[in-house]
């Protein structure tokens, strides 16, 4: 689906495209489709932003905000920073090229850090687990000792490892006539400017050279508030997975979440002017602490008093409701009488 959305974040128009179709070749069709008027800018994620892709945008007079393709990683320098919504501070670098009208703004996250290292431990572990599975399968009289052999079975191992076989150095023994594998053993060497020696950065790419970084880095986060709030309407309002058999319905289920993201952003607007700045699922982490409950009452001419009203809202949730101009105890309250 491609969305045009104003300086506000509200979607302007919307379009669905076929989902068979290379994603990184989509991009002109999509734009077309979209009727994106030149001068607009296109902030998109890392898969769809090529050199092809940025060198059509440039000559037909398209502005763009991506997420860099480059391998190497980064590391800021300096102490320019910017503040998320939800408190973190992060260390960012701008990097103007002026030759080529672009700007880089280079990014490290200590919350990003810290998730990439666990994923990079549980990897590691597991690529190394697998190379000990090898190694022991030499002492077994049944084990594979062939050369050729291991060596495959090493490749399938870095096939299977998500890029971190690369920051490993093996070794393998074998005997006189080389004809079986005595000994395997390796070492981590690490690969400069990768995720396992930078964890936590990243880089975006800019035709905005005059944009401060507060700019650039705001400006790409309304991409993955979206994609935030769309994973949220998605999994639990029901809107995917899709079971429909006709285009047409199809479509109509898809403009369900374009509605449904309409409404968040009027919520999140008007909290933003109230000074709440919450991620979306934030919010919904604050909304979900109240409850609305029952007590039972026994009465003196024997029968049962039911009441039903909300909880008391904590700090949090009464500011949103006050700023969202709600009723902090919703529903009232309802007695009956059994």
């Amino acid at each position: 689906m491609g969305l045009i959305l104003d300086g506000s974040g509200f979607v302007r128009r919307s379009q669905v495209f076929a989902g068979n179709a290379v994603e990184w070749r989509t991009l002109e069709a999509m734009l077309n489709g979209l009727s994106a008027p030149p001068g607009a800018l296109v902030v998109m994620d890392r898969g769809i932003a090529t050199e092809a892709n940025l060198a059509w945008l440039r000559e037909h007079g398209y502005r763009y905000l991506v997420v860099s393709r480059e391998a190497g990683r980064v590391q800021p320098e300096g102490e320019a920073t910017v503040t998320t919504a939800g408190g973190e501070t992060l260390r960012v670098m701008k990097v103007v090229d002026e030759e080529a009208g672009e700007v880089r703004l280079y990014c490290h996250s200590a919350k990003r850090e810290e998730k990439e290292n666990g994923i990079n431990r549980r990897f590691c572990e597991r690529f190394e687990a697998g190379l000990a599975k090898l190694a022991a399968g030499l002492t077994s009289p049944r084990g594979e000792k062939r050369p050729a052999l291991i060596q495959e079975r090493i490749g399938k191992l870095k096939q299977r490892s998500f890029g971190v076989g690369r920051h490993y150095a093996i070794t393998l023994e074998t005997d006189p006539a080389g004809t079986k594998v005595t000994g395997l053993s390796w070492e981590q060497t690490p690969v400069a400017g990768t995720m396992l020696t930078d964890p936590g950065v990243y880089c975006l790419r800019s035709s905005e050279v005059a944009w401060s970084e507060a700019d650039l880095w705001r400006t790409y986060m309304m991409l993955t508030d979206l994609e935030a709030v769309f994973r949220s309407l998605k999994s639990e309002l029901g809107l995917r997975p899709i079971f429909h058999s006709k285009e047409s319905r199809s479509d109509g289920h898809l403009f369900i979440s374009v509605l449904a993201y309409q409404g968040v952003q009027l919520i999140r607007r008007q909290l933003k002017a109230n000074g709440i700045e919450a991620s979306w699922s934030s919010l919904r982490d604050t909304l979900s602490v109240q409850r609305r409950v029952t007590a039972s009452f026994t009465r003196k001419d024997g029968g049962t008093l039911h009441v039903r009203k909300a909880t008391q809202p904590e700090p949090r949730l009464k500011a949103i409701y006050t700023a969202l101009d709600l009723d902090p105890l919703p529903g009232g309250t309802k007695r009956l009488v059994a």
